[in-house]
């Protein structure tokens, strides 16, 4: 039935090309700047983190004036066009300076593609297929993660064929096939109801503070774990290897993951994805055999499923009456999360596995304001009952 509803092929398609185009590069980036620019630690966390501040930037101020768009289209694909430009200009990056500048232009205008294609898609959903609208959200964000995942296998055969610069135009080509599907996509422009939407979520300033930590240390992952699975194991495709072994395992635990949400609430699906988080930390923080780093990836893609689908839905649920909003915000805490990620390693020296301690320590915190909230939460419904 998702596959079927009128012009979603096209939204399924979008996703899974940007997904393939930013899999090529995501694990790879770090590494490039470090063996073929010659970038420091800290000067490649500079990078990260000045490109990440200029994306949250416009992330955050698209999500304020796009809900009083007729139509949203045009920004993803304005997005995609300023990224194809800035790619061309990184991959002739020699130096620190052409790096950030090229970096910068190459991913600060991305943050105004994924918030806009989930508040694009809920308009679809909403007025094609009502009764499937919160899941359609999961089965979207578990086909950028397919097509994300299968860009990481492409990513590390890329590079044994044409090194860096292949992998880059690998990238290059995720946004020029997403430019080129929207071109033609047909727009919803009616704003979804929120009966037709599903109920929303009561506004929780706690439960978006454990969001951010949770996405924190997610954020250290993506950065550190190919570092340090380089410098461990002496291979940077190693990293593209390990981080497509959960491409098996995401769409099935996404739509798991959405149906428990359902039944059992989001926030205690959250509790059971972030403890698997915290087991994948503990062994990348202290187990030193690159087959037991593949076997704790089904764990951790449970996690990432939870985080990057259940989660995604319970901020938008906050926000339903206002989707561009809702959806650009969770955008906004991922970014976040990931500025603070790329600074908080800089803490230890070196490229140790003594990292992935903080991410374990973040996802600790994470759980005890998510109990504090479902204690707050279980406080007002025995209030209610008595009255």
């Amino acid at each position: 039935m998702f596959i079927r509803v009128r012009w979603a092929w096209k939204l399924i398609a979008a996703m899974f090309l940007y997904g393939l185009g930013v899999g090529i590069l995501a694990p790879m980036n770090a590494v490039y700047m470090q063996e073929s620019i010659g970038l420091t630690k800290e000067e490649i966390v500079i990078v990260f983190a000045s490109s990440l501040l200029l994306n949250m930037v416009l992330t955050i101020s698209v999500g304020f004036i796009s809900d009083r768009l007729v139509r949203r289209r045009r920004i993803p694909m304005i997005a995609a066009a300023l990224c194809i430009v800035g790619l061309l200009f990184y991959m002739q990056a020699d130096s620190f300076a052409y790096a950030l500048l090229g970096m910068a232009l190459a991913s600060a205008p991305s943050g105004m593609i994924m918030g806009q294609m989930f508040a694009m898609a809920r308009n679809h959903f909403s007025q094609w297929a009502p009764t499937i609208v919160e899941m359609s959200q999961l089965w979207l964000r578990a086909t950028f993660s397919v097509g994300f995942f299968t860009g990481l296998l492409a990513g590390a055969n890329i590079y044994l064929i044409s090194s860096f610069r292949g992998v880059l135009w690998g990238n290059l080509f995720g946004y020029a096939a997403l430019f080129a599907l929207l071109l033609f996509y047909r727009e919803v422009v009616a704003e979804p109801r929120s009966a037709k939407s599903g109920g929303g979520e009561p506004y929780s300033l706690i439960m978006l503070i454990a969001l951010l930590l949770l996405s924190c240390a997610d954020a250290i992952r993506g950065l550190y774990l190919p570092l340090v699975v380089n410098e461990r194991f002496g291979d940077p495709r190693l990293a593209s290897y390990i981080w497509s072994a959960q491409a098996v395992f995401e769409l099935l635990f996404m739509t798991i993951a959405g149906y428990w949400a359902v039944k059992y609430g989001s926030k205690r699906i959250i509790v059971l994805g972030a403890a698997c988080a915290f087991v994948a930390y503990f062994v990348y923080a202290t187990v030193d055999s690159l087959p037991v780093f593949f076997v704790v990836q089904p764990i951790y893609s449970f996690f990432v499923s939870v985080l990057m689908g259940v989660a995604m839905g319970y901020v938008q649920r906050m926000f339903i009456s206002r989707t561009g909003f809702g959806a650009s915000l969770y955008v906004f805490i991922t970014q976040t999360a990931s500025l603070i990620g790329f600074i908080l390693p800089l803490t230890i020296e070196g490229i140790t596995p003594t990292i992935f301690y903080i991410p374990a320590a973040l996802v600790l915190v994470s759980l005890s304001l998510i109990a504090v909230s479902l204690r707050s939460e279980r406080g007002k419904l025995s209030i209610n009952s008595q009255a």
